[in-house]
């Protein structure tokens, strides 16, 4: 493939690309040259916050329910960490066997042991049943909050909408 342009003019020295904004014009103020701004008097010296004042008009449902899907089962996840530490603290304690020795005496007749707190409460049963209340709660959660989204744009599409004024720091 041959270049049909012609020949390109060759720059004499560096390149330098266009400026936005025109050079500086005085005596001593050559390209490349930095030179410092001096401020006014009487202006402020504290730098200005940006604002802007946004509506929010519509909830995506679909990332609605990502979202609080993956806050749920973290949640959940959390529900069942603490459920098994509190387990595991009150057993250390000693509260299971006091409370079911207790019960056991209270419950307890001649020929039977009474009621066995201990195995009632033990640890694979409550992190069971922890496990499936954290289960509807994750399905519950994702569910009102898809719900919660649709009920938002049905009310935005009459009364506008969330606004909010966001301000930026500097």
């Amino acid at each position: 493939m041959t270049d049909t342009r012609g020949p390109q003019p060759q720059a004499a020295g560096p390149y330098h690309p266009p400026q936005a904004y025109a050079a500086p014009a005085g005596p001593g103020a050559q390209r490349g040259e930095q030179q410092q701004r001096v401020a006014r008097t009487g202006a402020r010296t504290t730098p200005r916050t940006r604002k802007a004042r946004l509506r929010v008009a519509k909830a995506d449902p679909w990332s609605v329910m990502k979202v609080s899907f993956l806050l749920s089962i973290a949640l959940g996840i959390c529900t069942i960490i603490a459920a098994a530490v509190l387990w595991m603290v009150m057993d250390a304690m000693g509260v299971f066997s006091t409370v079911g020795g207790t019960i056991s005496e209270a419950t307890g007749s001649n020929e039977s042991n009474g009621f066995d707190l201990q195995s009632f409460l033990s640890l694979p049963r409550v992190l069971i049943f922890t496990s499936v209340i954290a289960v509807i709660d994750v399905v519950l959660a994702t569910a009102l909050a898809t719900l919660g989204a649709f009920i938002y744009n049905l009310s935005a599409g009459f009364v506008g909408g969330v606004e909010l004024t966001l301000a930026e720091d500097e």
